[in-house]
């Protein structure tokens, strides 16, 4: 038998990067997983401290990036996903964008790797084509607040194509919707974990603007399998991953109290600048391409997440974000 395949997973503690490193280690891979925790968790990858085929690089991906030996893989996974992440350490979410993209391409390209790396559907914006398609060039305010996110990822993806085309790298990019499950934090600001933090903590759930603005909610374990199906997949062009399941943010408010059992009402406050009307994926390229498309229900993923932060310790219900200052 062959020596293990390789890969490097940046962001690899945080919520989706640990999943990745379930995935790869299920397929026997030997993982390595590089994070900074600025956003990440330790406890989320301390389940395969033990293993031979794991490794854990306490490293910033914005500075030089070596890893010794073969590497057949990337998958760039580094960044604050969450506007309270983004809007308090903007230059960190700006960096590891660009710098650490391009540490990572240095290392792919050094290495003859594979890099996929994260995009999001907030390239495309305020959307003003819906669904959106990946065809689709999005309607973004590069200086806003949430441009430091927006324009990350666009410049991500820029550079990757650049890179693909002029040194012939094998790229992937994946377009990720709004995703959930085990080992988000309750306290990054994003609706789901923050209607169920607000319902664990018996508070009323705060809704912004009227509630008619859309999410598609996506179970983490539909995502994982998307990503990992495009990263074996020979198409070097952006797909979305995501469900195309639409909701308004005032039925899952009320979906959420349904789900608790709690008496919390709903209460609203005003809308944040820039905040996406619609979120909804065309996903037709994940069917073709891949022959992807979710298969967990919203009803089972939201049980199965609700389940994962009700058991959390009681003081992680109260916790806030902290962030180092750089």
């Amino acid at each position: 038998m062959g020596a293990k395949k390789r890969i490097l997973i940046t962001g690899g503690a945080g919520f989706l990067g640990s999943h990745l490193c379930d995935r790869f280690i299920k397929e026997d891979y030997h993982v390595i997983a590089m994070d900074n925790l600025i956003t990440g968790d330790i406890r989320n990858i301390e389940h395969l401290f033990h293993l031979p085929n794991f490794e854990f690089y306490h490293h910033d991906v914005s500075k030089f990036v070596y890893v010794p030996g073969e590497l057949n893989y990337i998958l760039h996974f580094a960044s604050p996903a969450s506007p309270i992440d983004y809007l308090k350490i903007p230059i960190q979410t700006l960096k590891v964008g660009s710098l650490g993209i391009h540490n990572c391409l240095g290392l792919a390209k050094a290495k003859n790797a594979r890099l996929l790396i994260a995009s999001t559907s907030e390239v495309y914006g305020d959307p003003k084509v819906h669904p959106q398609n990946e065809d689709y060039w999005g309607n973004v305010n590069p200086i806003g607040p949430r441009g430091v996110y927006d324009e990350a990822k666009r410049f991500q993806e820029a550079i990757t194509m650049a890179y693909h085309t002029y040194h012939n790298l094998e790229t992937r990019m994946v377009r990720i919707f709004n995703t959930y499950g085990p080992r988000m934090r309750l306290n990054d600001g994003r609706a789901l974990p923050a209607f169920i933090g607000q319902a664990l903590r018996g508070e009323d759930l705060t809704v912004f603007g009227d509630g008619s603005q859309t999410r598609s909610f996506c179970y983490v374990d539909d995502l994982i399998e998307g990503i990992y199906r495009l990263l074996l997949s020979d198409y070097a062009y952006p797909v979305n991953i995501g469900n195309p399941d639409e909701i308004s943010l005032k039925d899952f408010a009320e979906e959420v109290i349904k789900l608790t059992g709690t008496a919390q009402k709903i209460i609203y406050q005003p809308l944040p600048v820039d905040d996406p009307k619609q979120r909804k994926p065309d996903i037709t390229r994940a069917r073709e391409i891949l022959g992807w498309e979710p298969q967990v229900s919203r009803e089972e993923g939201l049980k199965k997440t609700y389940e994962y932060f009700k058991n959390l310790p009681q003081e992680e219900w109260f916790k806030q974000p902290k962030f180092h200052n750089h």
